[in-house]
């Protein structure tokens, strides 16, 4: 066999193998998202009550829309299955990429998946169980008293769902540091030199994230500052030492 022959034989394992990767992938999704169907209604009223124990004894969401009532729902289900289903989706993606790394690249990216995995969870903990109650008491709070709230519910899931994605990606910091040191791109020292402009650009970034009142700003730009720091640490700890090359197992 020719090396031209050879190679189109490897591309065309290739796809075949990303293809069944990306087939089990959404089988796995399915399989969630088909679990949660059933109870769709009980997981929006879960995500409803931050806002929902602010409001009025009595007081409900409205749907400004006639399928907004139905469709708002099913697409939280749809989303909930996607978060859950992130550790399978990822070994797929592990499984494929897995055989044509370095021996170092195997080791460490499995503590950087389960760690990115991990913070972003922890980020939209963080968002449903802290952040929520206090911008919703916030806004309900220091509204004047002939204004009524009567929120929607297919805005009220987009502004949650884009509430999870900010706090969620924001915790990815350390994660996202890590990589850039091992790929060379910069330095512990460096991020430890450009704390102070750091610290301005997460203000800002948190400015353009959340809703412009200043408690969610500030609860998202303390914990990534926080964040920066142990990305510094661990940057510290996981950069490589100069040594010998290393082969692809």
């Amino acid at each position: 066999m020719s090396e031209h022959e050879s190679n189109e034989s490897s591309l065309v394992e290739h796809l075949i193998e990303l293809r069944a990767r990306l087939v089990r992938a959404l089988i796995g999704l399915g399989v969630v998202l088909l679990g949660l169907m059933p109870f769709s209604r009980q997981i929006y009223t879960m995500i409803a009550e931050p806002l929902i124990s602010q409001l009025p004894n009595g007081q409900t969401m409205i749907a400004t829309n006639p399928a907004g009532a139905f469709f708002a729902p099913l697409k939280l289900t749809f989303f909930v299955a996607v978060f859950i289903a992130v550790p399978w989706l990822l070994f797929q993606l592990w499984s494929f990429v897995a055989p044509g790394l370095y021996a170092r690249e195997k080791r460490l990216a499995v503590p950087l998946l389960a760690s990115s995995v991990l913070l972003f969870y922890l980020g939209c903990a963080f968002a449903y169980f802290l952040v929520l109650p206090a911008v919703f008491h916030f806004l309900t709070t220091f509204r004047p008293e002939v204004i009524a709230i009567t929120p929607d519910a297919t805005a009220y899931l987009d502004f949650v769902l884009a509430i999870f994605f900010a706090f969620g990606t924001s915790f990815e910091l350390p994660v996202a540091m890590v990589i850039l040191v091992l790929l060379g791109w910069i330095t512990p020292q460096q991020f430890k030199e450009g704390r102070g402009y750091a610290i301005v650009g997460i203000f800002v970034l948190a400015a353009v994230l959340t809703p412009p009142d200043v408690v969610s700003q500030l609860m998202l730009a303390i914990p990534m500052c926080l964040l920066y720091e142990l990305g510094i640490h661990a940057a510290r700890w996981l950069v490589p030492r100069p040594g010998g090359k290393e082969q692809p197992e």
